[in-house]
């Protein structure tokens, strides 16, 4: 699965661990007999920005990242502002992003299976109910319920 990260200065430092840890995800040994000198990627990453705490504005990351994951059906993203507030809701502007701003594994596993959001934001600046870590692994693991209400009620939100 390809995921794009973004953030805004005040979500540098999460964006980056976030990043880190995923990036482990990355290294996954393909057995020998599959396949020699090749790697198993359970994600490809794209970090979209910002590349440092130098004051910047998070709408055009969150712009930014929305649009590449709408252009590429099945990929996710993750942002991260000081709040995560801004940022979600700079995501939500463009036409089928579903953005959850969540700061617990509850929240993120909701999100995904009823709403299907395609991008999960925190805030690096905020109290986390759970380990972001974990609140990102809930966000990437959970499909959506294709529960006929559910997918009822994410059409209309595709409608709007």
């Amino acid at each position: 699965m390809k995921i794009f990260l973004a953030s805004d200065h005040g979500g540098f430092e999460l964006k980056k661990r976030i990043l880190e840890y995923l990036e482990t995800k990355c290294e996954k040994e393909i057995p020998k007999q599959v396949r020699d000198d090749k790697r198993n990627k359970e994600y490809e990453l794209e970090d979209v920005g910002c590349v440092d705490t130098q004051s910047c504005d998070y709408p055009i990351f969150g712009r930014k990242l929305a649009e590449k994951v709408v252009a590429n059906p099945g990929t996710r993203g993750i942002v991260v502002c000081g709040s995560g507030v801004g940022i979600s809701i700079a995501a939500n502007k463009v036409h089928g992003a579903r953005c959850v701003l969540a700061n617990s594994i509850e929240l993120a596993h909701l999100g995904r299976l009823h709403n299907g959001a395609n991008i999960l934001a925190m805030g690096e600046r905020t109290k986390f109910v759970d380990a972001p870590i974990k609140i990102v692994d809930e966000f990437l693991s959970t499909e959506e319920d294709m529960s006929e209400r559910h997918v009822r009620r994410r059409e209309q939100l595709d409608e709007m």
